[in-house]
């Protein structure tokens, strides 16, 4: 079954988002909640939610913002007579306009992580139990390639052209640099104990990486494949991303329960404390604000990113926040 498009599709759903410069949608994956959000990033009210995911964890979003892609982290053994590497888990496309599941695509193994192409033509979806990622075309809805990377690959971060990927290996401390034309791995870099979450520079230049068991994130010098700085942030943390500026790296700091607003130019920090458990985050532009997640309760905080302070709060209806996903 292909992708639907065409252009009743694009005009029902410019009528639901409202006209050009509406505020951007931030679509969430409820985990153990099973089920996706929708939240209207103006009001930070939810707006939709969307049903018939397992456990997702993984969300990215087609540039357009026409469809979702969802990773399950359930995974079922494979069935008596079925080889041991049977496709076990689904990713479940979700079209937003129409308010639910429009297909799954099998993928051997839970997924960890999404992420979409630039130009919308391909997903990947990190199989940390298999040590490689799953290449889907999102032309024909199926899996093209399946590209060993390392142990416990976690997160995917593409170039701004997409004719590179990035893909985290938290098994062995190394990112894979992936030349998406062949999808060959054609480096293996440095990246600090356990890397999780990734966040690329706007210009490119610079791979930041998170390393949540040794409280760190790792700088990457892209050009010259070697660790340029490391910051260490007192305690076990989770998720990162950059924010407006393009240099200011937001930081969630689990173990002691804060987010950190890091000058990635000048080292400079500023804290704000978040409890309990300070979990994903995403930043959303054109809105000043970033999102954070708790991992122990159902709540989202909205956090101004200039001033660093807490805006208001979104009360999930339940399960945890894990990787957003911003249509603007």
């Amino acid at each position: 079954m292909n992708r639907l498009s065409g252009l009743g599709l694009a005009m029902l759903l410019g009528m639901l988002t409202g006209a050009a410069g509406a505020s951007p949608t931030v679509y969430i994956p409820l985990g153990s909640g099973n089920q996706v959000i929708a939240v209207d990033a103006a009001t930070d009210r939810i707006t939709a939610s969307y049903s018939g995911v397992d456990n997702p964890h993984g969300l990215a979003a087609t540039p357009d913002g026409e469809y979702l892609l969802a990773g399950s982290m359930k995974e079922t053994p494979p069935a008596a007579g079925q080889p041991a590497d049977a496709p076990t888990s689904k990713l479940a496309l979700i079209h937003p306009a129409h308010g639910h599941v429009m297909l799954t695509i099998p993928v051997a193994g839970w997924t960890h992580h999404v992420a979409i192409s630039p130009d919308g033509r391909y997903a990947v979806a990190t199989h940390p139990t298999r040590g490689n990622i799953s290449v889907v075309d999102l032309q024909s809805n199926q899996v093209v390639k399946t590209v060993a990377t390392g142990p416990a690959p976690n997160y995917a971060v593409f170039g701004a052209d997409g004719r590179t990927l990035f893909i985290s290996n938290s098994g062995n401390g190394t990112v894979s640099e992936i030349a998406t034309p062949d999808w060959k791995v054609v480096r293996s870099l440095p990246a600090g104990p356990g890397p999780t979450h990734l966040a690329l520079a706007p210009d490119g230049s610079t791979l930041f990486a998170a390393n949540p068991g040794a409280g760190k994130v790792t700088a990457i010098d892209v050009a010259a494949g070697k660790v340029k700085q490391t910051w260490t942030f007192g305690g076990k943390l989770h998720g990162l991303d950059l924010g407006e500026d393009g240099s200011t790296l937001f930081v969630s700091v689990k173990e002691a329960q804060k987010l950190v607003a890091l000058d990635t130019v000048t080292g400079k920090r500023r804290s704000i404390g978040l409890a309990p458990a300070p979990y994903h985050l995403n930043t959303i532009t054109g809105t000043g604000k970033v999102y954070v997640s708790s991992r122990s309760t159902p709540r989202i905080w909205v956090v101004d990113q200039k001033r660093l302070k807490v805006l208001g709060e979104i009360t999930l209806p339940a399960g945890e926040g894990h990787q957003m996903a911003v249509v603007r």
